[in-house]
């Protein structure tokens, strides 16, 4: 099946292997770790519907990939409190770029329905995930944006986005989560000073990849591994940021407040007591930045 844009049919597309393992892994947080959840999300593992066995795959091993699968429930955690608090202080605009297979529309509706949610993503993947929610009985409300974009082709996330309903003269909370590393320093910087150039009172959330010297010996093997198979699929890391690196860049590109983030304090924020040693893997790190 397809979809259109505009007045051309868009080809759904599945989303790719990387979208559908951290799916995969907040599903395996529910279902192979002891409570309390850091964070419920069954939702991705309905609308990526994987082929039975998925749990035998390399990746889904739930000893070896338990520090990944800490990491990405912490770092939604992290996100979901930060969209929270600034729509208690009145923020109406949630912008997920590269939103994948992001379930917070779904799963945290009562919040949602609230705000101004723009979904952006590759054209091909939006028209999949829209055809899925309407398969799933999600549909899609209308306080909730999916915005095709076509990065390839020179697409403007924020000119789609204004088309579609945004404010950027009004404050938003502005996301983007296991993105960075794929992108050249340029396209990077480009992003921060577009977002920069937001209404003032909007936060930006974004994580990125330490260099593997700064990442905790027993997290570098897993680190190399996760660098391998995005070669091996055709999507290679091209950026690592040091924390100072990410703050100046953000700094340069006109942001008034900048903070690292280490990804291992939320061990201490969201683990602190388990029992069962579930702690989450070093080496993502995010910065929170402020207009």
């Amino acid at each position: 099946m397809g979809a259109t844009q505009g007045d051309q049919p868009v080809r759904m597309e599945e989303p790719d292997n990387t979208a559908v393992r951290v799916a995969l892994w907040r599903a395996m947080h529910v279902s192979d770790d002891a409570p309390p959840h850091v964070l419920v999300d069954e939702v991705g593992l309905r609308l990526a519907d994987p082929a039975a066995g998925w749990r035998q795959r390399p990746d889904m091993d739930p000893q070896t990939t338990s520090g990944f699968r800490a990491a990405v429930v912490a770092r939604a955690r992290f996100i979901e409190e930060l969209v929270v608090a600034e729509a208690a202080r009145g923020v109406d605009q949630y912008v997920l770029l590269g939103a994948g297979l992001d379930t917070f529309a779904q799963r945290r509706a009562g919040v949602a329905a609230r705000l101004r949610v723009f979904e952006i993503d590759q054209p091909g993947l939006v028209a999949w995930k829209r055809h899925r929610l309407d398969e799933l009985g999600y549909g899609v409300p209308a306080w909730l944006h999916l915005v095709p974009v076509d990065f390839a082709a020179g697409g403007s996330w924020l000119a789609q986005a204004t088309a579609a309903g945004f404010d950027p003269g009004r404050p938003a909370v502005v996301v983007s989560t296991g993105v960075s590393m794929y992108l050249t320093r340029e396209v990077t910087a480009a992003t921060l000073r577009e977002i920069a150039g937001l209404a003032a009172g909007t936060t930006l959330a974004m994580t990125f990849l330490l260099p593997p010297e700064l990442v905790a010996a027993d997290d570098q093997p897993g680190l190399r591994r996760s660098q391998q198979g995005a070669a091996a699929a055709g999507t290679p890391f091209r950026s690592f940021y040091a924390p100072q690196d990410m703050l100046d860049l953000a700094t340069g590109a006109g942001f008034g407040e900048v903070r690292h983030v280490a990804g291992a304090s939320h061990a201490e924020r969201y683990f602190a007591g388990r029992t069962d040693g579930l702690r989450p893997s070093s080496g993502e790190d995010l910065l929170v930045a402020r207009v």
